[in-house]
């Protein structure tokens, strides 16, 4: 499915918000929103895991809005350490639904901080689908999740270290797909990563 990609600006807490709409050629069939990884450690909605799950979420026919946290970019404000980037994330997705229709089912995504910052405005909004890539537990307060979110882990993430995420996930009982020798970024695994999430969604009506 092929899709647009247009810039977008709305104002959140901390001044204006910038990011990038990927908006499929068909009618959406929901909405996806996507964080990206830590700030102070370069993280952009630029970073290729953020972009892949974007597309992929584009690709199964979802409006799909990555965006920068404030600090970043031309995104306005300083970064809070998780408190105020969920507030940006709460802020687009009110304006996704604003612009495309609260009807629509919601996607929250995020990789590393960015899966933590998702899991936070979860609590708030409730979305259909959660979807979180190497999210960064042990490295900040990460909340229990839906029964039902997807999380995908690399073997070898030399950041979050497996074993914090099968601690984190362990009194849940959530299931993680690990990714055996996949690192945190997972250089030469975003196809695998992709794959994963379209499979996660056979069957299920968006």
């Amino acid at each position: 499915m092929a899709t647009v990609l247009e810039k977008f600006s709305t104002t959140g807490p901390a001044g204006l918000i910038e990011g990038v709409v990927h908006t499929p050629d068909e009618i959406a069939c929901g909405i996806a929103v996507v964080a990206h990884p830590l700030p102070t450690m370069g993280g952009t909605m630029e970073n290729k895991v953020a972009v892949m799950l974007a597309k992929t979420f584009a690709e199964l026919g979802c409006v799909t809005l990555r965006f920068n946290f404030r600090g970043v970019g031309a995104s306005e404000g300083e970064f809070t350490g998780g408190d105020g980037e969920e507030q940006d994330m709460l802020a687009i997705v009110r304006f996704a639904q604003e612009q495309f229709g609260e009807e629509l089912p919601l996607i929250l995504s995020g990789f590393s901080f960015g899966g933590y910052v998702a899991a936070r405005t979860a609590l708030l909004v409730h979305p259909q689908h959660l979807i979180l890539a190497a999210p960064a537990v042990g490295r900040f307060a990460m909340p229990a999740v839906a029964p039902d979110t997807l999380v995908i882990h690399g073997e070898h993430d030399d950041v979050v270290p497996l074993a914090d995420a099968l601690e984190w996930a362990r009194p849940q009982h959530l299931p993680i797909v690990v990714l055996p020798q996949a690192e945190h970024f997972f250089h030469g695994r975003l196809t695998q990563l992709r794959d994963i999430v379209r499979r996660h969604f056979t069957g299920i009506e968006l």
